[in-house]
């Protein structure tokens, strides 16, 4: 473009096999951001919609016809020479053999594999949108018997990515029942969070769950964990969870709740706005259920988090 200045709007996809491995690509070495990988796709011709842009490219690309795709995330990047609005999507479905059309290096490679390539520093959201799940369940409980029987409900029902936040259990109870929902997570390949603010040991878990406050206490992201997220209420703490270069945030509330009934809710159009100011997979949170994935997905959410919800059979 001749005006560096003007912001590209690019469509792209995550593109999953059968086996659920996603297709990368490397860019030219001559392009921009040359030699590094990225997700198949491209930037939107006059008059395009990203569906229709991410069907172009697609078949331009990697010769597939795109058939269903769900948004992912949007990433607003500014490289300097170069502003970039990336509109990712899920593709959910698509025909033919995908093939490097344009004589670029192209791989599918597994999801935890993703962080074994050098990617452009915008799309490094977008891996963690990739690796994450659509549901975040959190744990709750009043005894260790109840905790450890709600781990076994919500993981019945397929959920991979768990907060053991356990504020209601006596002191005395926690460590022991932290550690048998580890036991459970591990056996059923679930990423497992702990509420930093329990005094308990942590050592044999993937990940950290700040609160709000412990958010934006942190100067810095900490260290040890593969997954670190946080709790948001406002622009302020979404914006300081991204400064710290932490996973994934979980926005609340969106609907009025029966727990915190004095709490005013953000709404959905609220909840837009915010996750068009900041570069992070945000779990929406607060008066929904799984029903409302869509909803959220259309809203650029990464997809529900709840305590309830999960408890139930679908």
């Amino acid at each position: 473009m001749s005006n560096t200045n003007q912001r590209l709007h690019v469509a792209a996809g995550v593109i999953r096999d059968g086996d659920g491995r996603i297709l990368i690509t490397q860019r030219a070495k001559h392009a921009h951001q040359g030699g590094l990988w990225e997700f198949p796709g491209g930037k939107l011709e006059a008059g395009e919609t990203v569906q229709q842009a991410l069907a172009r490219e697609l078949a331009e690309e990697v010769g597939i016809q795109l058939e269903t795709a769900a948004p992912l995330i949007k990433i607003n990047h500014d490289y300097g020479d170069r502003q970039v609005l990336l509109d990712v999507w899920n593709v959910t479905a698509f025909a033919g053999q995908a093939k490097a059309c344009e004589g670029q290096a192209m791989r599918w490679v597994s999801v935890e594999q993703l962080g074994e390539f050098n990617f452009p520093a915008a799309n490094i959201p977008i891996i963690a949108a990739a690796q994450l799940p659509h549901f975040y369940a959190i744990l709750e409980g009043r005894t260790a018997d109840q905790i450890l029987e709600n781990c076994k409900r919500i993981l019945a029902n397929d959920i991979k990515l768990l907060q053991f936040r356990g504020k209601s259990l006596p002191l005395a109870d926690l460590q022991t029942a932290f550690e048998q929902v580890s036991v459970l997570c591990q056996q059923h390949q679930v990423k497992l969070l702990v509420n930093a603010d329990l005094p308990i040991d942590t050592a044999s878990a993937q990940g950290l769950h700040l609160s709000s406050k412990a958010l934006l206490a942190c100067a810095a992201r900490p260290t040890g964990y593969r997954w670190v997220a946080a709790s948001c209420h406002n622009l302020t703490e979404l914006k300081h969870a991204e400064a710290l270069g932490l996973d994934f945030a979980v926005l609340a509330p969106i609907q009025p709740t029966a727990s915190h009934p004095d709490a005013v809710p953000l709404g959905w159009q609220a909840m837009i706005e915010l996750l068009e100011a900041v570069n992070l997979p945000v779990f929406a949170l607060g008066g929904l259920s799984r029903h409302d994935l869509d909803k959220a997905l259309a809203a650029g959410a990464q997809g529900i988090a709840g305590i309830s919800t999960f408890l139930e059979a679908d």
